[in-house]
């Protein structure tokens, strides 16, 4: 049932194909980190054509501890071998909010399917409707001026 769903309904988010492209031309490492099940996960990386784009996937019930934790974003770091002094992530749940922040990065709040004020009182540095949106590109043009990526 899955399967037919994602085949059928699962778009991207506006703008995301842009935003990977920033990613990647800055040569910056890059983890998906999710809570669903591998074979859903894989799924819906393959059908947004991100199966390339990922260095690493790490799942929530592969882990100790799932999200709400952070033991999926340190297993992400060890993974990609960064430290939380540059990295950020993106997130659309209060509770993958809460992990980012207690394992130590920034994270941006997706309002994509939760209240804004849940995913402000879970502790994103900040909002963004889409990945097209103002606010996203001035703090990675902020990002790039100073040299942070």
């Amino acid at each position: 049932m899955f399967c037919r769903l994602v085949c059928k309904q699962l778009k991207p988010i506006e703008g995301l194909h842009k935003l990977c492209k920033w990613v990647k031309d800055r040569g910056l490492k890059r983890a998906a980190v999710t809570n669903a099940p591998r074979p859903n996960a894989e799924l819906m990386i393959s059908m947004l054509g991100l199966t390339d784009f990922f260095d690493a996937a790490v799942i929530g019930s592969e882990c100790e501890r799932a999200k709400l934790f952070p033991d999926p974003y340190l297993k992400a770091l060890k993974e990609l071998n960064v430290s939380v002094e540059h990295t950020f992530i993106f997130e659309d749940s209060a509770s993958g909010i809460k992990a980012g922040v207690a394992a130590g990065m920034p994270v941006v709040g997706l309002t994509t399917r939760n209240l804004e004020r849940s995913l402000t009182e879970a502790g994103a540095t900040f909002l963004i409707k889409d990945y097209e949106d103002a606010k996203l590109w001035l703090a990675l043009e902020e990002l790039d001026r100073v040299g942070q990526c």
